[in-house]
């Protein structure tokens, strides 16, 4: 973040504690944070870089003069200057701030293209009437405390990832800052005035001028994980369904996406249809939106294991899902009549990125079922999911192209339906699924992967679903390219010269594919998915226990491989290529077959050559 007038920024201590690979993480170990330097000064200034020291300074302006102060990331929170003196009593100190050093400016906030201009905040600190330019202010210091996460320990990280490619590294714990710069205090939600969604009814009272104040209370719960941390301060289902396996594989914290998932449920009508986006936005309907929810459900209780929880929402749940099934018709597919979406341009008829994502919570909703003992539902949502994915292909594959149609009535091939397609094995065979996989990596142009859908768009939020496509469809190296080409396109647009992680919804889609449901009986599946990297080690902890993969190739294929799963557990391993058998800590000896084993109970374990 750039503080134009003020910009600010921790300096990162060595690491204090045992948390493996925390020289990555971009958590400030304080909330106090000062700005370690100075980025540049207009009009006259003296001793501007005091103010970068803990102990503060005196930093003299005089008339109008502005200093950037530069954090050199993104931060949130709250600032605070001690003003030392000032020669007029109608004297203003203005504040304004920028994510990126292409668009410093002490005249407005976030000069950018497509967001427009902020006004500058401006703070009388002569305590006196009037507008006087010709004033002398002398500021003492300089502050922010920094409020995103409220309630985590910012450093005390429950998953890590490392490898042998530096950037890689890097964009890993990006995701996982952006989703706690993106976790706020609910009381501090969006207040939406200019979408006229505060009603007289609602105790607030603002300027109506004022579009963007932060004074809502949009959840319940002292935190809460939401769409950014900035502006759109409020819960989008779609938003937290890639964001909430990056939560829980990183800092962990599941309070913040239990809030904002329940917040949801509050909002859900009599007929079961879950809101378009949180408290605080207006209504609308949103059918892919409303299935995000459903996927939240179920992801909270994969990583939690709280069967209480889901239990007490499985009424609900179903209704959910049973307003989504009310729109699938004769055809065996939904047909799809709200246009609420991610920005794309239009949604209609036997939509696939619809149907292909209501495929996905049908699986997801069987998993649920089984684990609540409720047959009669799994039976009936097994048989919906069958037909679906028969319709599906046999109406909206193209056979030619190696990719779905947007539906019937058009040619166009979307990103988000044909992604979705892989992620929910909505494809017919493995073979299929590298089709598709390989056709969207055909059409990546210079800064990453386009989405039609929505005209010119390349759209990082869609470009996490088909990251996580191209792994499941064992295409690593691609999933790895598609992450490098689109950082790209970041640094085009935000000269991110030292910074690599705005705030971007696709870095939150990166994670190792070791996928784990931490339940009563837990079942998980490892996979070798490192593409062209040659050290991977990754862990992460849930209620259930810890689980970890080390990784280190030979040149040849797989070197060694070794890694540990809670006790009380069994899974299924899948290592293409690799020969020989798993040996387990006590001693126990599994044979791989074509690099698979199954029945694999918890604990440690690793890959010997016969």
């Amino acid at each position: 973040m750039h503080f134009a007038a003020l910009l600010l920024a921790p300096a990162l201590v060595a690491a204090s504690s045992n948390i493996p690979y925390e020289q990555y993480i971009l958590a400030p170990e304080s909330r106090d944070l000062i700005p370690p330097s100075v980025h540049s000064v207009n009009g006259s200034v003296t001793r501007a870089k005091s103010l970068t020291q803990s102990s503060g300074g005196e930093a003299t302006f005089y008339g109008v003069s502005s200093v950037t102060y530069d954090f050199g990331k993104n931060v949130a929170g709250l600032v605070s200057l001690d003003v030392r003196s000032s020669s007029s009593s109608s004297a203003f100190l203005g504040v304004t701030f920028s994510e990126s050093s292409l668009y410093i400016s002490n005249q407005a906030s976030d000069a950018t293209a497509d967001a427009g201009l902020d006004t500058p905040l401006w703070f009388n600190v002569g305590k006196g009437a009037g507008d006087n330019t010709t004033a002398t202010v002398s500021l003492k210091s300089l502050r922010v405390k920094f409020t995103a996460a409220p309630d985590q320990d910012l450093r005390a990280y429950t998953g890590y990832f490392h490898s042998d490619d530096e950037l890689i590294n890097k964009i890993w714990y990006a995701g996982a800052y952006t989703n706690q710069l993106a976790t706020i205090n609910p009381k501090h939600g969006n207040s939406l005035v200019h979408l006229g969604a505060i009603s007289s009814d609602d105790d607030i009272h603002l300027p109506q001028t004022d579009t963007w104040w932060n004074n809502y209370t949009i959840t319940n719960g002292s935190s809460t994980t939401t769409d950014g941390a900035k502006r759109d301060r409020l819960v989008w289902p779609g938003d937290m369904s890639i964001a909430l396996e990056s939560i829980a594989v990183s800092t962990g914290d599941l309070y913040s996406v239990r809030t904002a998932l329940e917040s949801l449920f509050v909002l859900q009508k009599s007929n079961g249809q879950l809101p378009y986006a949180g408290k605080g936005f207006l209504p609308s309907v949103s059918y892919t939106y409303h299935l995000h929810s459903l996927i939240g459900a179920s992801y909270l209780y994969r990583f939690s294991g709280d069967k209480i929880w889901l239990s007490n929402h499985w009424s609900q749940y179903k209704r959910g899902l049973e307003w989504a099934i009310s729109s699938v018709d004769e055809t065996g597919l939904a047909n799809i009549t709200s246009s609420s979406d991610w920005l794309r341009f239009g949604m209609g008829a036997h939509n696939i990125e619809a149907n292909a994502i209501l495929y996905f919570v049908l699986q997801d909703a069987q998993f649920l079922a089984t684990e609540l003992n409720d047959k009669t539902a799994l039976a009936y949502w097994s048989k919906t999911a069958t037909k679906l994915k028969i319709a599906a292909n046999e109406k909206l594959w193209d056979a030619s192209s190696g990719l779905y149609f947007d539906n019937e009535t058009t040619t166009m091939h979307p990103q988000d339906g044909n992604a979705w397609a892989i992620k929910a094995n909505l494809t017919q065979s493995t073979a299929q699924a590298v089709q598709v996989s390989n056709a969207l990596k055909s059409r990546w142009g210079k800064y990453g992967a386009p989405a039609p859908e929505a005209g010119k768009t390349v759209s990082p939020f869609i470009s996490g679903f088909e990251l996580q496509g191209h792994y499941l469809a064992n295409k690593p190296d691609s999933a790895l390219d598609l992450m490098r080409l689109d950082l790209l396109l970041l640094k085009a647009i935000q000269q991110m010269d030292h910074c690599i992680m705005r705030l971007i919804r696709m870095m939150r889609a990166f994670r190792m594919r070791m996928v784990g449901q931490p339940v009563r009986h837990m079942r998980l599946r490892l996979m070798r998915l490192v593409g062209d990297l040659t050290f991977v080690d990754a862990g992460f902890e849930t209620a259930k226990g810890k689980f970890s993969t080390s990784f280190r190739g030979n040149g040849k294929g797989v070197g060694k491989f070794a890694f540990v799963t809670p006790a009380n557990t069994t899974g299924e391993f899948v290592l293409a290529g690799a020969r020989g058998s798993l040996v387990s800590k006590s001693g126990q000896r599994v044979k791989l077959v074509n690099g698979k084993a199954s029945g694999l109970k918890g604990g440690s374990w690793k890959l010997r050559s016969d």
